[in-house]
């Protein structure tokens, strides 16, 4: 009944909600953080109504919000937290409390908080700039923990592999490929297998191997995936082997790849909202491409475009003749299916090029496949 009761809300009565149960202490505090956000103002218009229809308890005041942050973090999981907060953002219109420096301080980092201060980028006061930095520094802090070793380790994996070399030095020999290459040459006898024909790795070399060009639809929708895509770029130019480039674009077209060794301020150099000329930014991309046999091209976007369609598809056509790899991909999140454009996702599919939603796990082994010219490991809708 106790769980009913938080469930269902209720006013500071047992008879409220129909369970008559009570609550007290830690549990009533909780109750009422949750009805500040989700629950009917005591004396609101919206008492009885939908709860989409329900206007919030929070109120205005800056400091009473901060009140409220501080509680849900002493009360709920971070995870559940995050969801409260982006929760606050849309139904209570908070965008502009996080200005605030208090506010900021008071919150939890995730990465649709990052995306809801990028969006505030252009509006922000220079005293809650420094805040507002330190705030995503922390969450691309903890991406690049996450993310930075497995995504070294696969790729590294993935540029050796694609330079195969047919007398490999002894310490470069690829042992899995050699045996299997010469399992007819057995011999039972001696309980071996004669290694006929050596197969193996090109050594590591301080050359570049493949040019990486990241090219990120900076609309509102795209806020997570600019996030995680920053994150990768960042280290994806901290691997010798690779000359990574990383373009921004709505209707403008923006090359950060100067920022690249810091992805805050590649992040800051974006400016979420705006319209969409994907055709633009390919044209940007296409003219930077100087070796397209080893350049791989990841369009990240939802492939709403408003610029000329027959120009971008013709890009990509073009791009794709002349050797070069290209993925397209919806989202980079974790935030599960994207809204995107059909017609243009099975027009790009056609020439080649499948779109398809990739999560920042899945995104390692999506590039070390592009970078060894074998299949996308494209998820399939169950």
């Amino acid at each position: 009944m106790r769980r009913w009761r938080l469930v269902l809300g209720g006013g500071d009565g047992s008879d409220t909600d129909g369970t008559g149960y009570a609550l007290g202490g830690a549990d009533a505090a909780m109750d009422r953080t949750l009805a500040a956000l989700y629950g009917a103002a005591a004396d609101g218009p919206g008492q009885g109504s939908r709860p989409t229809d329900r206007p919030g308890g929070l109120g205005a005041s800056a400091p009473r919000v901060a009140r409220w942050l501080g509680d849900i973090r002493t009360y709920f999981p971070a995870s559940v937290v995050q969801v409260m907060q982006r929760d606050a953002v849309d139904r209570l219109g908070l965008s502009s409390l996080l200005l605030e420096p208090e506010m900021l301080e008071a919150v939890e980092p995730d990465v649709h908080l990052v995306g809801t201060l990028l969006s505030l980028n252009r509006a922000m006061p220079e005293s809650s700039r420094e805040t507002a930095r330190a705030v995503v520094r922390a969450v691309v802090e903890q991406l690049e923990r996450k993310l930075a070793t497995r995504t070294r380790a696969t790729l590294t994996g993935a540029l050796d592999r694609s330079a195969r070399v047919a007398r490999p030095r002894h310490r470069d020999i690829d042992w899995d490929r050699t045996i299997r290459a010469n399992l007819k040459n057995y011999l039972p006898s001696h309980g071996t297998v004669v290694p006929e024909r050596l197969v193996g790795y090109a050594r590591a070399a301080q050359a570049v191997k493949k040019d990486v060009v990241l090219c990120i639809d900076q609309s509102g929708s795209m806020a997570s995936s600019v996030v995680y895509a920053s994150v990768f770029g960042a280290v994806l130019a901290s691997m010798r082997s690779l000359d990574t480039r990383l373009v921004v674009f709505d209707t403008n077209v923006v090359d950060l790849t100067d920022e690249l060794d810091d992805p805050v301020d590649v992040l800051f150099g974006t400016q979420l909202g705006g319209g969409t000329d994907i055709n633009r930014a390919l044209a940007y991309c296409q003219s930077r491409i100087t070796r397209p046999a080893e350049t791989v091209v990841v369009l990240i976007s939802d492939l709403y475009e408003g610029g000329i369609r027959d120009e971008m598809l013709k890009r990509v056509a073009a791009m794709k003749a002349a050797g070069v790899q290209f993925v397209t991909l919806l989202a980079l999140s974790d935030e599960g299916a994207p809204a995107y454009d059909r017609a243009h996702a099975a027009a790009l599919a056609a020439l080649g090029a499948p779109a398809f939603a990739c999560t920042p796990d899945l995104f390692p082994e999506v590039m070390a496949a592009a970078i060894e010219k074998r299949p996308l490991p494209v998820p399939h809708d169950d």
